[in-house]
Formats: structure tokens, sequence, C-alpha cells
């Protein structure tokens, strides 16, 4: 369990990691190739966005691997489901329909919750 805990948070944590710098450090015409919905988000907003998905990444690996407050990933995969749930909304609302990302990060992070609970 630990093994596969450390494999799908590793994978989850890289991905957020890199998702979150992107929206923290690209421009608004930058972005919109990969990121249809940026236009409907003011950019601090965004900003903000990437800086939760940084901290959230570190908040997957830093707590058990440190042991201190592991409780902490758990809280962190929590949080990932309930931003891709809202993401989800965020793209069914718009023009921009593709939720596949969206739907399996959100059963990753799911995942990545039930194995914390036994780390």
């Amino acid at each position: 369990m630990n093994i596969a805990y450390w494999i799908v948070a590793g994978l989850l944590a890289l991905f957020y990691c890199y998702a979150g710098t992107l929206k923290v450090t690209r421009s608004r015409d930058r972005l919109r190739p990969m990121m249809a919905w940026v236009d409907r988000i003011p950019l601090p907003a965004v900003r903000a966005l990437g800086t939760v998905e940084i901290l959230g990444a570190i908040g997957l690996v830093l707590p058990p691997l440190t042991g201190i407050a592991p409780s902490l990933a758990t809280a962190a995969a929590v949080c990932f489901v309930l931003l891709q749930t809202g993401a989800i909304a965020v793209h069914l609302t718009g023009a921009d329909r593709r939720i596949a990302l969206n739907v399996g990060l959100t059963v990753t992070a799911a995942v990545t919750v039930w194995l914390a609970t036994g780390v």
C-alpha cells in the first residue's frame, strides 16, 4: 500500500506542480492553447489557482516523507478531488466540454485519498 501511495501521489504531485507552475508563470496568451477557460477567469484567480496546485502537490509529498502531520496528505488529496469537481463544472458551463482529464484526475485524487488513509 505504501509503494502504491508513493507512485500515485508522486505522479499526481508532478502533474499539479507542472500545471500550477504554468498558471503562475505564463501569460494568458500562452495558457490559452492548453486551457481554453483562462479567458473566463480573472488572471489573479488563475495565478492563485496555480499557487494552490503547487502547495497541494507539496502537501501530498512532504508530510508523509517527513512524518510531520501526515494527515495533511489526505487533506491535500481531498482538496484535489474538490478542485477537479469545480474544474469539471467550469468546463461544462463554458464552450470547452473536454473533461476526460479532469475526470481522470478526480479518480486519481480519490485513489490517493484511499491510499493515504493506509499510509
